[in-house]
């Protein structure tokens, strides 16, 4: 991920398993295409497409140094939960007002049969700036098209309903020039220690689970403190 740098080496500071989505042991559906090798050579050298998408799925002032990094997979129940109780109380009162950036890095659950799927079409859309409208549309419908056997149909109404150039989305998902990216977030925060969704990374801070804007608010208010002192 090319717009934005975070410390994956933060240790666990807050768990909640119970409000989490943890991996079930199999691998990511539709990931097994795409080896690992073949996402890191992807995120070397992406398209423009790809650039775009990667750019799309942040929000906030470019010259803000502070970031939420937000792990999650568009079928856990959880990471919905999360995202309806407190979403946009943080784009309220953080990333509008200018004082932090938020990145969704996917994770998608081998377990979510569509967790591959719904990734794929959030990030087109990214390439399209409209990441974070389908990202909203996702979660307000996954009760919907979480049992269904796919859930190309729901994803067409979506793209249809934001005003996307159909064509380019089409091609763009069909094409599978998303997968690498997403493996790549995966394995990344793999290797930093997350375990499940959602989770949370600021600064050397995680924080993990369907936690309160309470504590999220804490840990990104001591984080700008931090960085506003003197000897930052």
């Amino acid at each position: 991920m090319r717009q934005f740098r975070v410390n994956f080496g933060a240790a666990l500071i807050a768990m909640s398993v119970a409000s989490a989505c943890r991996p079930s042991g199999s691998t990511p559906a539709r990931s097994d295409t795409t080896p690992a090798s073949s996402a890191a050579s992807a995120a070397a050298t992406p398209d423009s497409v790809v650039i775009a998408a990667d750019h799309g799925r942040t929000t906030g002032d470019s010259t803000i140094k502070t970031w939420v990094i937000i792990a999650s997979d568009f079928q856990c129940p959880f990471c919905k939960q999360w995202h309806d109780a407190s979403y946009r109380a943080l784009y309220d009162e953080y990333v509008r007002p200018g004082r932090v950036r938020v990145a969704y890095v996917n994770f998608p659950l081998g377990q979510h049969q569509h967790a591959m799927a719904t990734a794929e079409a959030a990030m087109c859309a990214a390439a399209q700036g409209k990441f974070w409208q389908f990202h909203d549309a996702l979660f307000a419908t996954q009760d919907a098209w979480s049992t269904l056997p796919s859930t190309r149909a729901v994803e067409d109404s979506i793209a249809t309903s934001l005003a996307l150039d159909r064509a380019k989305w089409t091609a763009c998902v069909e094409s599978g020039k998303m997968r690498p990216l997403i493996v790549a977030d995966r394995n990344r925060l793999t290797s930093a220690g997350v375990q499940s969704t959602p989770s949370f990374l600021i600064g050397d801070t995680v924080l993990v689970g369907a936690i309160p804007m309470s504590e999220l608010k804490a840990a990104i208010d001591a984080e700008l403190a931090k960085r506003a002192s003197p000897s930052r």
